[in-house]
């Protein structure tokens, strides 16, 4: 069993003893030191809920419905949802914060609640260290009997995300309509299977191919939108009836697209692809994490803009994005950011961006990734004796390659002329993660594992 505790909130295996897994206890927990963090820091007790398909997820919201309410909360409870949608919701709601019952990419064993503030968007470092603590020393104090907060519950959410998605500017539902596309969409039996459809039509495409689109948390394989997770609808797209297939995670805040042949356009190409649209019609700045694809960055000079890279997470990157007025921003694992909607991952908007940018770019979406820079990113990891100190050694990578260009906000990232290396400590076990990205696969593996064995030359003082 495995109870994971960090500043974005707290995630685990269900079941096991207390402290271990993530348990009732743990959950009741943690909810109420959250709560408790509402009620003092934005004098407002209402906290919006929405939960992902995954089996677990009822027990769940039930424990973290029932907790807040036991502190005086009015709990607005949005049944099946998204993780964006619940970001909507709260500020929409003028609620005082948000919590997202989801493991994200985790396998079907795992649940987690994820944390907003008041804006709809993930608590800070200060903030979610803060309700840790609380969690920690059990520090809370729950409402006399005739305090107990109210509960709604909101089944429309997700049509009122549709709406919001038509509402954009940048979004051209007649020209998606006018290219008459045939869509297969892999939504893993989560909540993607309600969203999608709806969005889908909404946007005016007619011929939709359904796969795992039933919300019962029984997930058909690996959860995680990677290549190697998504052959069925690879084969599906491969007998050539579609323009392209679309696949989300769980809680719909990753997109993913695939080309008519069934070959993947690229995870790290979603934020591309909508950037690169978004720039065409308004010129801005743009930021992503420290270990996604260059090509944000060639995209968005040639285009005339300025970009930005943030450390990895995605409090940080939209710290990064207001710091520098970006219009549009993310992270390469399909997660779109698009301000003008609101400042968390959204697949829906990235749908209805990248769609418009498909339909008026006129040809297939092979053709599409074909005009972007090829770029191959390749990620390792080496482990670590528990008594090494990591933070020594990538001091010591950093000196190794001081004349090179380097960025240390988040780990050691080294830029060479057109590629990089970025190394980066694991928060949870004695890793050391090591993604490198150029032109060709096999020098970015090259590059790795030339990194790897400077790494090991450290470690022995050889």
């Amino acid at each position: 069993m495995a109870l994971i505790k960090s500043i974005s909130g707290i995630r685990g295996t269900i079941g096991g003893k207390p402290g271990e897994g993530l348990t009732p206890l743990d959950v009741v927990k943690f909810t109420a030191a959250y709560g408790s963090w509402v009620i003092s820091h934005t004098n407002n007790p209402k906290v919006i809920i929405g939960r992902d398909a995954r089996i677990s997820g009822e027990m769940v919201s039930k424990l973290v419905s029932a907790t807040l309410q036991g502190l005086g909360i009015h709990v607005v409870d949005l049944g099946l949802s998204t993780t964006p949608t619940v970001e909507l919701a709260v500020p929409l709601e003028k609620a005082g914060g948000g919590i997202i019952l989801t493991a994200s990419h985790n396998p079907i064993q795992w649940n987690a609640l994820k944390l907003l503030n008041d804006k709809g968007e993930f608590i800070s470092d200060s903030e979610g260290k803060a309700i840790l603590d609380s969690a920690e020393k059990e520090d809370f104090s729950f409402a006399e009997v005739k305090k107990i907060g109210a509960y709604t519950k909101i089944d429309d959410y997700i049509d009122r995300h549709v709406q919001h998605v038509l509402g954009l500017n940048l979004v051209d539902i007649q020209a998606i309509k006018d290219r008459n596309f045939k869509v297969v969409i892999d939504c893993v039996n989560s909540t993607g299977g309600i969203a999608l459809p709806k969005l889908l039509r909404a946007l005016g495409v007619e011929e939709i191919e359904e796969m795992y689109c039933t919300p019962n948390g029984h997930f058909p394989h690996n959860p995680e939108p990677l290549p190697e997770n998504l052959r069925d609808i690879s084969e599906k797209l491969q007998k050539g009836k579609f323009d392209l297939g679309i696949v989300v995670d769980p809680d719909v805040d990753r997109l993913c697209f695939m080309n008519e042949d069934g070959s993947p356009f690229g995870e790290e190409y979603t934020l591309v692809a909508v950037a690169d649209y978004i720039l065409s019609q308004t010129p801005g700045n743009t930021v992503s994490n420290l270990s996604s694809t260059r090509a944000l960055r060639d995209v968005t000079e040639k285009r005339g803009g300025q970009y930005q890279a943030a450390a990895v997470g995605e409090v940080n990157v939209v710290n990064k994005m207001k710091e520098t007025n970006a219009i549009i921003g993310g992270e390469g694992n399909g997660g779109v950011i698009y301000p003008e909607s609101h400042y968390g991952r959204d697949a829906l908007v990235g749908i209805g961006l990248f769609l418009t940018h498909l339909a008026k770019f006129g040809k297939s979406i092979s053709r599409l990734r074909a005009t972007y820079p090829n770029y191959y990113i390749s990620k390792n990891k080496i482990e670590l004796t528990p008594d090494i100190n990591v933070d020594q050694v990538l001091e010591a990578i950093k000196n190794k390659y001081k004349k090179q260009p380097i960025n240390d906000i988040d780990g050691v990232k080294i830029e060479f002329e057109k590629e990089w290396v970025h190394l980066r400590k694991s928060n949870t076990e004695p890793i050391i993660r090591i993604y490198s990205e150029s032109e060709s696969q096999a020098t970015a593996e090259h590059l790795a594992n030339k990194i790897i064995m400077d790494i090991k030359e450290v470690i022995t003082g050889s």
